[in-house]
């Protein structure tokens, strides 16, 4: 295939060549300003708000007198002839021992910081060895490219992950300094078999900890022990290696590296580096137009799906001559994009959409590595991607992004953005809202999204779900001594390690705690519930890819549909023992849609507050699932066709909610009939889902949600939102601490949408439990006004009580039934339905016949389904 011709953005009309079709390419104005008036008149632009992000020029510094004379010359053979002045500065406080965290934004050089001291350490002193950790193995393989270009004598880099042959990790261990991994195979192999790897440990004089913006969350918290435990195994061999961090800009990123490390780091977050201009649009999809003869009150209007809007403006900017990436929320999403682009490249010039793939978790490594070479040849001209290629990855020569769909936080979306213009010239990023209640906000207040601080990184190392277990492994791996415990948390780890004894898992002795069992702890970092599921070819035993064992319940089930690189498959048996899915090649023209039913009973309450006909509480709460159906809906009309029975296990979760009680006599007082009670409650409970990940670092995927008029633990209306997550997550405390302003802005939402029955960009959620029924939109605001005006304002929100005494309503708490898995990581299935209704408690609503239908919003690990 003849090579690409790029276009230079910023010159006037520049021609190119793709496959025979001679395209104009435009800058990023231009192509934006054709972009928006494809889609019709003016008035009816899509374009909500364009923000123009000015170009920035660099500052360098001299080359540290430290460096080596070797390791200065490799990088100014690849261009580097100084290095920025942030670089020199986070290099330079490494090189004399301190722990750095560089924290400044996209494409602005981050890898030099540490290649110069680890690269002049391995230089000059013939024992040293460096361990470097990325939370994708794309990223490590980028990060092992660029070591290998730099062609020094001596540093043997090498990646270590799944995908390494076992002969080659024998000569990893024996030769490479270098070692490129991440924490999962640390985790996994390194630590629990450390007497192996002696040689890499004893002489280890650094650790880089590269995107660690990355780790957040359970998974964040889980990182934290695994490098606690690094720490405390390297210094059994006597090495106390030094820390380099590399973040995107985050808020207060010095006390996110500490607690993910457990030590004390400086941080450096003045940006040096040069930065091409960005236009930046905000970007709505437009409404449907009503079907034929349909009257408006018979069904809320329907935007444009996201997918199909991306895979429109990426077929545009493929025949453009733009090389663009478009960010996908799922990874079915990711293979719609690519499949309806392509369909759309082909109809105009048949062969042009190979030029178009997929990417995403999940495929095989040659695979992976196949697309990878592809983007960067020039041989693709367009990518869709889920995050996967958000982190470091080298994409140089990419001149736009779209972003379909709020990709969570404010970091994200610029690090997303930041794929494009890495070689310090004008983008172009494009943010596709969907039909969501927070995308809808966010493209019409853009101040919500420009001018404001990246949100800090949210883990909690002290989480019990997190830390027994990661003690469990750092006690099979050598026995805990007192002296250990304080690195893992002092005396929370104390109280941990008792109860462990108690249990019988770990035992006292002399020398320490130790590990009773005769196998390894059986510890997830990723929360995902168990080994990824093999997706596998009947006719051929063609191994596909395979997909984490939390989404196989939702993606994998018998008569499931799924995508791969653009080919339809249908499951024909889901076989969890073995952890294997049979799929056949096929091209349904309907999608799959699972359904589950749910259930929520509170532990116990952490604290609350006590206003009057509301209360607000924060707790623990038990949270069962169980897949039972499925729909099958027709592509495009996305009508129902039938709906089929499931027979999966069911799946526990205990974690942490935030949840509110309202009176009965207040919704009566507020105008709430008592037949709408639940479907105001419902609609609340949807908007305030949607509109949580403004207070908190989370997107809707990672939490869920209950509402019912009647729940038997507190006697009374009730909604309940919870992390996705055992034990908990930091989002549903984040909700607690700001409810205030969290419900104010959902009240304004969904009192702001211009719908009058309800819609997507309000009330409705593509994860309803419940097919978005009940939903009264009026009733939710008439709660959400009565709620605010009980609890106290912002200032004095967090004021928090104690539980209440046992025995109270608001308080009583349900005991897990005995023999469950209150810790199991599950993420319920997409599309579910709430089949389990909760009779109330003796005396509670039920006596005034409110019904006590409960409306179920669990969390799901995939986006939708598409409605294109």
């Amino acid at each position: 295939m003849a090579p690409t011709v790029l276009p230079v953005w910023g010159r006037a009309h520049t021609d190119v060549k793709v496959q025979g079709v001679t395209a104009t390419a435009f800058g990023p104005a231009e192509l934006l300003h054709r972009l928006r008036t494809r889609t019709g008149a003016a008035a009816q632009s899509p374009i909500t708000h364009v923000e123009q992000v000015t170009a920035r020029p660099g500052r360098t510094a001299p080359w540290p007198a430290w460096t080596d004379p070797a390791v200065r010359d490799a990088l100014v053979r690849q261009g580097i002839t100084a290095p920025w002045q942030h670089q020199a500065d986070a290099a330079t406080l490494a090189r004399q021992g301190t722990h750095v965290v560089l924290a400044t934004g996209t494409a602005s050089g981050k890898s030099l910081a540490y290649q110069l001291p680890a690269l002049t350490t391995l230089a000059t002193d013939p024992r040293a060895t460096v361990l470097y950790l990325a939370p994708t193995k794309a990223l490590a393989a980028d990060q092992l490219r660029a070591l290998v270009r730099l062609g020094l004598d001596g540093v043997r880099p090498a990646t270590l992950d799944g995908d390494t042959p076992r002969e080659e990790r024998e000569w990893i261990r024996q030769h490479s300094r270098f070692v490129l991994t991440n924490p999962d195979m640390l985790h996994h192999s390194v630590l629990p078999g450390h007497a192996r790897w002696a040689t890499l440990l004893r002489r280890l004089a650094y650790v880089v900890i590269d995107e660690c913006h990355a780790y957040r969350g359970v998974f964040g918290s889980h990182v934290a022990h695994v490098l606690r435990r690094l720490r405390r195994t390297a210094a059994r061999y006597g090495a106390t290696p030094t820390f380099v961090l590399a973040s995107a800009t985050s808020g207060d990123p010095a006390a996110s590296a500490s607690r993910l490390t457990g030590l004390p780091v400086t941080a450096v977050t003045e940006d040096a580096s040069p930065r091409g201009a960005v236009t930046f649009a905000l970007w709505e999809p437009p409404l449907l137009p009503p079907e034929p003869g349909a009257e408006p009150a018979e069904a809320p209007p329907v935007r444009r799906s996201a997918l199909r809007e991306t895979a429109d403006l990426l077929t545009d900017a493929v025949v453009a001559g733009i090389r663009t990436l478009a960010f996908v929320r799922s990874r079915r999403g990711a293979e719609v994009v690519a499949a309806l682009t392509r369909r759309s490249l082909d109809e105009a010039v048949p062969g042009l959409g190979e030029r178009v793939a997929a990417y995403r978790g999940g495929y095989l490594r040659e695979d992976r590595r196949a697309i990878e070479r592809a983007l960067l040849s020039g041989e693709l001209l367009g990518l869709a991607s889920t995050n996967a290629l958000e982190l470091g990855v080298d994409l140089a020569g990419l001149d736009a992004v779209l972003i379909c769909g709020w990709p969570g936080t404010r970091a994200s979306l610029w690090q997303q953005a930041g794929r494009a213009g890495r070689a310090g010239g004008e983008a172009l990023a494009v943010l596709i809202a969907r039909d969501d209640p927070l995308d809808t906000y966010l493209v019409h207040h853009p101040e919500a999204l420009f001018g404001r601080p990246v949100e800090a990184t949210v883990l909690d190392p002290a989480n019990p779900y997190v830390l027994g277990p990661q003690l469990c492994c750092a006690a099979s791996e050598a026995p805990l001594t007192d002296a250990d415990l304080a690195l893992f948390g002092g005396d929370v780890a104390r109280a941990t390690v008792r109860a462990l004894a108690e249990q019988g898992v770990l035992r006292r002795r002399p020398s320490g705690w130790y590990w009773t069992h005769r196998g390894r702890p059986d510890v997830d970092l990723r929360g995902t519930g168990g080994a990824p599921v093999s997706v596998v070819e009947s006719s051929t035993g063609r191994l596909l890819g395979t997909v984490d064992h939390g989404s196989s319940h939702v993606m994998l089930h018998d008569g499931a549909v799924y995508l791969h690189q653009g080919v339809t498959y249908v499951v024909d048996e889901l076989d969890l023992d073995d952890a294997i899915a049979l799929v056949r090649q096929e091209e349904p023209d309907w999608t799959t849609h699972a359904r589950d039913v749910t259930d929520v009973s509170v532990v116990n309450v952490r604290s609350y507050v006590d206003a009057g006909p509301v209360g607000l509480f924060l707790g623990e709460v038990d949270v069962t699932s169980q897949v039972v159906s499925y729909q099958r809906r027709r592509l495009g009309s996305g009508e129902v066709i039938d709906t089929k029975p499931l027979d999966l296990p069911v799946r526990e979760l205990r974690t942490v909610a935030v949840w509110f009680t309202v009176s009965p006599q207040a919704l009566d007082d507020a105008g709430v009939e008592p037949a709408d009670v639940p479907g105001a409650l419902h609609a609340a409970e949807h908007a305030g889902i949607g509109l949580l990940p403004l207070m908190a670092t989370c997107d809707r995927w990672d939490i869920g949600g209950l509402s019912t008029a009647g729940h038997p633990d507190t006697g009374a209306p009730t909604v309940f939102v919870y992390d996705g997550h055992p034990g908990g997550a930091g989002f549903a405390e984040r909700a607690f601490a700001t409810a205030t302003a969290w419900l104010r802005a959902t009240r304004e939402a969904i009192a702001a949408c211009a719908c009058e029955a309800g819609c997507p960009s309000c009330v409705q959620s593509p994860k309803c439990g419940n097919g978005n029924n009940p939903l009264d939109k009026p009733g939710a605001v008439r709660v959400l006004d009565t709620v605010l005006a009980a609890l106290p304002p912002e200032e004095t929100a967090t004021a928090e009580k104690p539980a209440p005494a046992e025995g109270t309503t608001a308080g009583k708490a349900t005991a897990p039934a005995e023999g469950t898995t209150a810790g199991k990581a599950t993420a319920p299935a997409e599309g579910t339905t709430a089949g389990k209704t909760a009779a109330p408690a003796e005396g509670t609503t039920a006596a005034r016949e409110i019904p006590s239908t409960v409306a179920v919003d669990p969390v799901r690990p995939e986006g939708p389904p598409p409605r294109g």
